[in-house]
């Protein structure tokens, strides 16, 4: 655990870096095919030292995620029993398991649900191509998600400013299954006879 944190703390660095927006990209691309740490820690005090990039920055790593995103799908819908054992080792296992459930439940609205929530995005990625969903749903459900996630946070910092980083670090697991929750909430009021 104590390897991850460096890692967390490496991240934090690199956002005050000359060439922030670039490991931006690269940190939200690799976050939803294999790398385990979130873009929204970089994003954060991008947003926090530059206000008025804060859309840019959201929108770098909206693009980012999505895109590695699809790479996730290329990885679970062509060489997914080579990766396997490593999902099993890293403990991502029964995560993948609830994602397919999810998927033969919910279909579409399981990767935007995902994308938006603070579930592994790269295990829904990775389940979407083992189940070869259909790409272009993918595609549109990944972009509603990590896009709503991402200028979510980039919304907040640029409005509440400091307050909000701490609100984002402490709470941000709780917000995102707080919005889940609500989104569930108006999908069964709509197709629930009342």
């Amino acid at each position: 655990m104590k390897k991850l944190h460096q890692l967390y703390d490496y991240i934090l660095r690199l956002a005050s870096h000359a060439k922030a927006s670039y490991y931006l990209f690269i940190l939200s691309f690799s976050e939803s095919s294999f790398f385990p740490v979130p873009p929204d820690v970089m994003l954060a005090p991008m947003c926090l030292t530059r206000p008025s990039k804060a859309w840019t920055f959201a929108l770098i790593t909206t693009v980012g995620s999505v895109l590695g995103g699809i790479l996730g799908y290329v990885i679970g819908k062509f060489v997914f029993d080579s990766i396997k054992p490593l999902i099993e080792s890293l403990g991502y296992i029964i995560a993948f398991d609830n994602a397919l459930l999810w998927f033969d439940e919910w279909g579409f609205w399981a990767i935007l649900i995902a994308g938006f929530s603070p579930i592994p995005y790269k295990v829904f990625t990775i389940a979407a191509g083992v189940l070869n969903m259909a790409f272009l749903p993918f595609v549109i459900g990944s972009v509603i998600g990590r896009g709503a996630r991402f200028y979510l946070v980039a919304f907040l910092v640029k409005i509440f400013g400091n307050k909000i980083d701490y609100v984002l670090k402490k709470y941000m697991d709780r917000i995102g299954w707080g919005i889940i929750f609500l989104v569930i909430i108006a999908y069964l009021a709509r197709i629930l006879p009342i």
